[in-house]
């Protein structure tokens, strides 16, 4: 009986994973374009899943992303929640 081998996953078919001696690269197949070298197969992987369109900026602290997705800054002493701005103490 031959073990099953699984299918790639439909959004990895565009690409390729190489190992060389200088490190691992990935290979767009659809543009031939290489990424590389990358010090090991998970950084490529990872690499390769990232997403240039995503919200994310370089130098954003936390603060400026909770407040940009609307997550409250102020925290309710007595749950440890985010509190809602409706029940927001005055200063």
């Amino acid at each position: 009986m031959k073990p099953a081998i699984p299918e790639t996953p439909a959004e990895y078919d565009h690409t390729r994973i190489i190992e060389r001696p200088d490190g691992c690269y990935w290979i767009d197949a659809m543009t031939g374009e290489e990424y590389g070298p990358f010090a090991s197969l998970l950084e490529a992987v990872q690499d390769m899943e990232y997403n240039a369109d995503s919200d994310y900026e370089p130098g954003e602290t936390v603060e400026e992303a909770e407040e940009e997705i609307g997550i409250s800054d102020w925290i309710d002493p007595d749950t440890g929640d985010p509190g809602e701005a409706s029940h927001r103490p005055v200063d």
